[in-house]
């Protein structure tokens, strides 16, 4: 019987875990739950007698996957995979996968409160703006961009969208007017949403080069990574701008900083919230267990990030 380690330092819904258990009960497999665990330690030996893997934002190290022999498969409930060493799972063998679209909804639901609530000030009282016929970037248009691109249109935004990856076309189709280039994107819009990865193309990408092109007032709203901003840029915009506000599920380093000097210009969630909703926790858990079952069966391998 292959055993199915579903280890989450920030656990799964109830009814999330009901749903994952049903999938793999009914394919024959061990489920064997590790949840609020303290240490990569535990982890670590959680993971020795395991198959497969379903985690969250939890750290899939290189320690992890050298500790578990017999592990096959890793799926990652969540759309971002950059908590799994790929290059260390590839050496083995190991399969990794995520689950796009799954949170993809929630993290453009919240992605447009933040925008809501900076444009009302915050709710402290004074009057604030509309994000009717606000002008909307999309930094990245996959499965979050167009969420975030229907929820918009649906507040009467003007919603300008840039990604290579995606045909124009499409974008085009979801009602998103498209431009050639990121900094054309920047440069048209006042309100703008990265739904970009953390990658070795990305990390540090968003600096002050691109966010002075913004028109006034500008809102930047970050519920991808910490890591595609350059701080010390950011710092500048909201030392240069004051217009500047930004709003993230993710705080940057610098956030002590900002909050010192900068009160009422930004928003941080206390974690990162993008799919801390209950649809969002079934839809994911439940859709990594499904991958797994998928994988062994029939070597599915449709959402395999480390080809």
């Amino acid at each position: 019987m292959k055993k199915i380690l579903v280890a989450t330092e920030k656990p799964f819904a109830k009814s999330a875990v009901e749903g994952i258990a049903g999938v793999l009960k009914e394919a024959g497999y061990e489920l064997i739950m590790l949840e609020n665990y303290k240490s990569a330690g535990d982890l670590i030996a959680a993971a020795a007698g395991a198959d497969a893997m379903i985690v969250r934002s939890d750290l899939v190290t290189k320690d992890v996957i050298d500790s578990a022999p017999q592990l096959k498969i890793v799926v990652r409930a969540g759309a971002g995979y950059d908590n799994v060493d790929l290059a260390a799972a590839s050496e083995k063998g190991v399969v990794v996968m995520n689950t796009p679209g799954q949170n993809s909804n929630a993290v453009a639901e919240l992605a447009l409160g933040m925008m809501v609530y900076m444009a009302r000030n915050q709710f402290n009282g004074t009057p604030g703006t509309e994000l009717r016929g606000k002008r909307l970037g999309l930094d990245a248009c996959g499965n979050v961009g167009m969420h975030i691109a229907r929820i918009a249109r649906g507040f009467g935004m003007e919603v300008y969208g840039y990604d290579p990856f995606v045909e124009k076309s499409s974008m085009e189709d979801a009602g998103i007017k498209t431009v050639d280039s990121v900094g054309e994107l920047f440069g048209v819009c006042n309100y703008m949403s990265l739904n970009i990865p953390a990658n070795k193309d990305t990390i540090r990408t968003i600096n002050f080069e691109l966010l002075q092109r913004m028109s006034k007032p500008a809102v930047l709203v970050n519920t991808a990574r910490k890591e595609v901003i350059d701080e010390d840029s950011l710092l500048r915009m909201f030392a240069e701008r004051p217009d500047f506000k930004y709003v993230a599920d993710v705080a940057p380093d610098c956030s002590a900083e900002i909050a010192e000097k900068y009160p009422g210009r930004y928003f941080f969630t206390p974690k990162k919230m993008g799919a801390q909703t209950s649809e969002a926790n079934n839809n994911a858990g439940v859709a990594a267990a499904k991958q797994i079952v998928g994988f062994f069966e029939k070597d599915d391998r449709t959402f395999q990030v480390n080809k």
